[in-house]
């Protein structure tokens, strides 16, 4: 049996069930956000949510996954207004965006288990590799999520692609446009 839950929605795969649930994601499922990077699970670059945690989905076989809930970057939000996507787009934290996704399911992993880490706690936590250096601008993003989740800050990240900056309000709530003053 390989049945378990894939973004809120049932999955039964009809494959090996020693396939890497990475494989069985982005082949069977077209849920290509989860990269293929090392194959190893040192990369990070296909980290997934297993019932909340964050892993790496070349190390876990479908039969491992059996009965939990896999979460991947398509299964966060539809119109990246999650606060993690908010961030790390608000902080500017990605350069060629191959790791994007791993580090963005690593970090909500982290800010739903711990509202406010500390540096310490972010680096053991996030362990992602980034071939482009976005290190110091993850951390930024981290902390930032964790304000906007805690509804203490507001992103200003750019809408979601198709979204008219003065539409962002009704679609995005956390991606809000100033009043202009009719005054002026």
């Amino acid at each position: 049996m390989t049945r378990f839950t894939v973004n809120g929605q049932p999955v039964h795969y009809r494959m090996d069930p020693d396939t890497p649930l990475l494989w069985a994601l982005r082949d069977a499922s077209n849920l290509t956000g989860t990269k293929y990077g090392c194959g190893t699970g040192e990369c990070g670059a296909c980290t997934v949510l297993v019932d909340g945690q964050a892993m790496p989905s070349c190390r876990i076989s479908i039969a491992q996954a059996e009965g939990s809930f896999v979460t991947t970057i398509e299964g966060l939000s539809r119109d990246r207004s999650h606060p993690v996507q908010q961030a790390f787009a608000a902080q500017w934290a990605v350069q060629c965006g191959y790791c994007t996704p791993g580090f963005i399911m690593a970090v909500t992993a982290l800010v739903d288990a711990n509202p406010n880490p500390s540096d310490a706690e972010i680096d053991a936590a996030i362990t992602n590799l980034c071939p482009c250096g976005t290190y110091p601008r993850v951390r930024q993003a981290v902390r930032r999520a964790a304000q906007i989740r805690a509804g203490r800050e507001e992103s200003d990240a750019a809408p979601p692609p198709g979204v008219a900056p003065g539409e962002a309000a009704r679609t995005v709530p956390a991606l809000r446009v100033p009043p202009q003053d009719s005054s002026r």
